[in-house]
């Protein structure tokens, strides 16, 4: 229905051209080339002009950017997508058709349809002939009197305008096709560096537990460790104490048969006999006395000084440190820190 009412306005050379200004591009001032796009201010804009214009201030062009209307200056944020990702206008380019088709029936030459300039090349070998057709059997741009006269004779053609505009949706549609295919890659490369960080991350928490364990380990081997020490230091004191002691029981008992020495001596030195006499039984008894006690003196035992029995056997233990491993023995302890860090 709205075709149609715009159909039925299609008449008068005034409202003729005013409907060409309307249909006009804001950038290339011509009228609308399909495919024709809408800004969200409701402007619209050759998608060709304006995928132009996008790319010359956006020189990365799939990573979005921001594109300022032309006509009211509205900024409009795109997407990965770029202009490609903007809606089309289908009205206007329904519009544009009937308008063409108008112009084309009335015959109408007083105001004929601005188009973009065009500069077809020529042929090579007929240099005064436009290349206007296209051989579709070779799949080649060519002219008419190649078709009629050259090499092209017995290959089907086809007007160049209507291949052109086939190939240009098709090629359209490719560039869609990509944009999509570079959004998709986008996508997967944040997902690679967001998988990344969280490698870098979880391996960071793993290497500050596994830390953590080694360092309670190391505490515990040093508690341990100076526990036994004290065992060694206690024992150790103890028996120096009890030589110690023996030493100077022996130290006295040396003390009272070197005075007792002294005083047999003397006594061997007096020159009366009636003086060694009385005090000689004496002296021979305490010297035979002291002399036999020594030879009962107490002493430690064989081995006494000996630390042997203080040996630590490690060996079971170094062998089960060496085959620590991030095993199935773990998995209490890897749940038990992650609870841990839900809390």
């Amino acid at each position: 229905m709205e075709i149609q009412r715009t159909s039925s306005l299609i008449g008068s050379p005034n409202s003729m051209d005013s409907l060409e200004k309307q249909l006009s591009c804001p950038i290339c001032l011509d009228m609308f080339t399909k495919p024709v796009v809408i800004l969200p201010c409701q402007h619209n804009l050759c998608r060709g002009c304006a995928s132009d214009l996008y790319d010359s201030r956006n020189p990365y062009r799939f990573s979005g950017g921001v594109f300022r209307c032309p006509t009211c200056r509205f900024e409009v944020v795109l997407d990965r997508h770029g202009v490609h990702g903007l809606q089309r206008n289908l009205l206007v380019e329904n519009i544009i058709d009937l308008y063409k088709q108008q112009q084309e029936g009335s015959g109408n030459t007083t105001a004929p349809v601005k188009t973009k300039v065009s500069t077809e090349p020529l042929c090579e070998e007929h240099q005064d002939e436009k290349i206007n057709i296209y051989c579709v059997t070779h799949q080649t741009p060519t002219c008419s009197m190649c078709k009629v006269f050259g090499q092209h004779k017995d290959c089907e053609v086809s007007p160049i305008a209507s291949v052109y505009q086939a190939q240009k949706a098709e090629m359209s549609n490719a560039i869609d096709t990509l944009v999509a295919g570079n959004g998709r890659l986008q996508a997967l490369l944040k997902q690679m560096e967001e998988a990344c960080k969280a490698v870098q991350d979880n391996a960071q928490h793993a290497k500050q537990r596994l830390g953590e364990r080694f360092d309670g380990l190391y505490v515990a081997l040093e508690e341990r460790k100076n526990t036994l020490l004290e065992h060694i230091s206690k024992e150790q004191e103890e028996k120096v104490a009890s030589l110690r002691k023996l030493a100077r029981h022996y130290g006295d008992r040396l003390q009272a048969g070197t005075d007792l020495t002294d005083t047999a001596v003397q006594a061997l030195e007096q020159s009366s006999a009636a003086e060694f006499l009385q005090s000689s039984r004496s002296l021979i008894a305490q010297t035979k006395d002291t002399a036999k006690s020594s030879l009962a003196e107490e002493r430690p035992e064989p081995g006494f000084e000996r630390m042997d029995h203080f040996t630590l056997f490690t060996d079971h233990i170094e062998a089960l440190l060496s085959k620590m491993d991030f095993g199935a023995d773990n998995t209490g302890e890897s749940e038990e820190g992650e609870e841990e860090e839900e809390e």
